[in-house]
């Protein structure tokens, strides 16, 4: 190797540097979540599902690249990317609010019908449109499995919050922010 191509990899993971070992996803997960939250909210979508797209598609790693070309925690193809702004594919905060749009357009495309959803998010929306629904691919089927099964549990983990409101209403939650609030902190 000649020193040229040292110093380009050395300066490329000095920009981009991998997460250590002791990095695990649930970390990662920990680290991202707020970022998740904000976004997933800001565009109706619920964070737990897009945590478990997010689990399915990169496992958190935020420099994932797939053999067919999606980039970054959410797995955009560069084409979907751009359609939804995203400048930077390695960037996480771009990556997840260009995924979280795409989904916000396949929530309403396919009526909220998560299969269907999810479905279109693997394999594409054109795969949908041709099989009438959810194409015969063994891969995008297992997709949806795992990532209905990861959603699933993320939701019966969810904390119920209870405060009452300034008119004396009994508000029941899952939603810390709101509750937080609730408090004035």
């Amino acid at each position: 190797m000649n020193l040229t191509v040292f110093l380009i990899i050395v300066f490329f993971l000095a920009l981009f540097p991998f997460p250590s070992q002791s990095q695990t996803a649930e970390n990662l997960k920990k680290q991202y979540d707020g970022m998740i939250k904000s976004i997933a909210r800001k565009h109706n979508i619920e964070p737990n599902l897009v945590h478990s797209i997010i689990s399915e598609e990169s496992n958190y790693n935020r420099l994932a690249i797939s053999p067919k070309g999606a980039v970054g925690i959410m797995q955009l193809m560069p084409e979907t990317a751009k359609e939804y702004g995203v400048k930077d594919l390695l960037d996480p905060r771009e990556n997840i609010e260009g995924g979280v749009k795409y989904l916000k357009d396949l929530f309403s495309l396919f009526s909220g019908k998560k299969d269907l959803i999810l479905a279109a998010y693997n394999a594409g929306q054109e795969a949908i449109k041709k099989f009438g629904g959810i194409p015969p691919y063994q891969e995008t089927r297992n997709y949806i499995s795992r990532v209905m099964t990861s959603y699933k549990k993320l939701g019966t983990q969810a904390k119920i919050y209870k405060f009452y409101d300034a008119s004396g209403r009994l508000i029941l939650t899952n939603d810390p922010h709101l509750y937080l609030i609730s408090k004035g902190t």
